[in-house]
């Protein structure tokens, strides 16, 4: 549990913007849905719990903990949904939580993309040191940004798209090009336009700014023009450069799962060992494929379901795959093709170490206190030999 001092009110929408600073929703897989489930921006906040999963048992915990709000990696509501009446399993959660006054707010695959993120909470767990994304969100390769913003405004876009890795070209830095011109648009009756009004035809004098960036860090630069430019509808293109891709630290690029390294050489046996001593207990254990004794230096990781990514970690150096909910025909199939060694762990086991930096992310940055529930929502409850 954790506090941070402050006289000002915080509220959900504070959190929220914390949040999404943090775990881009732009870093969300396209059938992904994260963000704020229920509640009010404006509503107060002094206690956030952080879950795997919201279950009865875990919002009644949260509600006797006096928490106002509850932060979750999995989705409240996950498939489509069309009703959340309250005699549905879901809809029930729902209603207690708003007749409680408790916001619901999930961050999913944009925390699994973000780094840190799941990811690099998960090797730390294991001891591991981060290479690389397993699966970058955007390909290798050197993007050509276009960019439409008011002269006075250039100064801060260029300020933000550079300090998020654009405009580098081999020695050189805050590399651009500017030609200047004229704009115009028209808007329409829900727009609130940052020049002109709605209805009226307005030209604006604006510049057309160019720079690169590498692909692999397209969402971090959408989310430095929009959170730098005055217009509520930015104007840009993103083209194919032909340029090399600049190298960067790749440590800290965003994707799916991470290549790491382990300090030290260990054999599988030793390493499922650590692995199972750094995730919680859970009925369903931790177990692996391979040769026990085989030496285990680099490491694939994927926290959660991360069975579609054996055929990636099979073109990999790595020499063993983390991961959870793993299926026998995938695995004897990877195995059989030459693949090393699989560690197979309960889902939530492996998202469980996300929760603590989140909720350090938070009570970092707000007035807040933050707690981590211990136990781990892991569905099974026996298991017998």
């Amino acid at each position: 549990m954790s506090v941070s001092g402050s006289a000002t009110p915080v509220t959900v929408r504070d959190v929220v913007e914390v949040m999404e600073e943090a775990y881009p929703l732009s870093f969300a897989e396209k059938w992904d849905h994260p963000g704020l489930i229920s509640g009010a921006l404006d509503d107060v906040v002094e206690k956030i719990v952080f879950s795997v999963d919201l279950t009865p048992q875990v919002l009644e915990i949260a509600l006797s903990a006096g928490a106002d709000m509850v932060i979750t990696h999995h989705p409240v509501l996950f498939k489509a949904v069309h009703t959340v009446a309250a005699n549905t399993p879901k809809g029930s959660l729902i209603h207690r939580a708003i007749q409680a006054g408790c916001a619901l707010y999930c961050a999913h695959t944009n925390a699994d993309n973000a780094c840190p993120g799941v990811n690099d909470a998960l090797a730390d767990a294991l001891g591991l040191i981060v290479e690389r994304p397993l699966v970058p969100l955007n390909p290798e390769g050197l993007d050509r940004w276009v960019v439409h913003v008011p002269g006075s405004h250039v100064p801060a876009v260029q300020e933000a798209v550079f300090a998020a890795g654009a405009g580098k070209l081999g020695d050189y830095s805050e590399c651009s090009f500017r030609v200047d011109g004229t704009g115009q648009f028209r808007p329409q009756d829900n727009a609130q336009p940052y020049a002109g009004s709605v209805g009226q035809l307005k030209s604006v004098m604006e510049a057309r700014i160019e720079f690169v960036a590498p692909r692999a860090l397209r969402a971090s630069i959408k989310d430095a023009i929009n959170a730098s430019h005055p217009y509520e509808e930015p104007s840009y293109d993103i083209l194919e450069s032909q340029a090399p891709a600049p190298a960067f630290d790749q440590s800290t690029a965003p994707g799916s799962g991470k290549i790491c390294r382990l300090p030290e050489p260990l054999t599988l046996r030793e390493f499922t060992d650590r692995v199972a001593d750094a995730l919680p207990d859970t009925v369903w254990g931790v177990r692996a494929a391979g040769d026990p004794g085989h030496i285990i230096e680099k490491v694939a990781i994927c926290g959660g379901a991360g069975g579609s990514y054996l055929d990636t970690v099979m073109k990999t150096d790595a020499d063993c795959f983390v991961t959870s909910d793993l299926r026998h025909h995938p695995v004897d199939d990877y195995l059989q093709a030459g693949g090393t060694c699989v560690i197979d762990t309960a889902h939530a086991a492996s998202e469980y170490p996300w929760l603590a930096q989140a909720a350090d992310l938070i009570a970092d940055n707000l007035a807040v206190t933050t707690e981590v529930l211990p136990a781990c929502t892991d569905p099974w409850t026996l298991h017998s030999k």
